[in-house]
């Protein structure tokens, strides 16, 4: 088992922020078409760690999702940053909203009966990075001076 991980986090626009430890090995892709409506995309990657080892340092906006669970978002940027069940004691946090969310692999996939494998293995696609699209950059450069990390 690798060892546990502080790290901060939060939304798009900075007004949502938190601090989790969590055990990278609890991550995860979730399918379910929920998951899939809730954040627009085809999964979302999740980290499962216990309520009590995540602190909002500044509180999110929550969304009862369904009769029995909720969603914490962000009501300025509409940043969603996880999932959470009304009891238990673990809630699932966006792995995206982590301030470096790069190194953690995914365990598991769950909801799998709504799993668009397609979009799984992608390495067969071309890819081009944002930096080199003249469109997208010079928007940027004329908006903010700089591209966005």
């Amino acid at each position: 088992m690798k060892d546990r991980t502080t790290q901060e986090g939060g939304c798009q626009c900075g007004r949502v922020r938190y601090e989790a430890t969590y055990d990278p090995e609890n991550a995860y892709l979730c399918h379910c078409r929920m998951c899939q409506r809730a954040t627009g995309g085809v999964s979302i990657a999740f980290l499962s760690l216990a309520k009590g080892n995540l602190t909002w340092k500044s509180e999110p906006e929550w969304y009862a999702s369904s009769s029995f669970a909720k969603r914490p978002f962000c009501k300025e940027c509409g940043t969603p940053l996880g999932f959470q069940f009304d009891e238990g004691r673990n809630m699932d946090l966006a792995i995206g909203t982590l301030d470096d969310p790069y190194g953690i692999e995914p365990q598991w996939h769950f909801g799998v009966e709504r799993m668009h494998e397609a979009w799984l293995d992608t390495t067969h696609l071309p890819r081009k990075r944002a930096d080199e699209d003249e469109t997208l950059v010079a928007k940027w450069r004329e908006s903010t001076g700089e591209m966005p990390e």
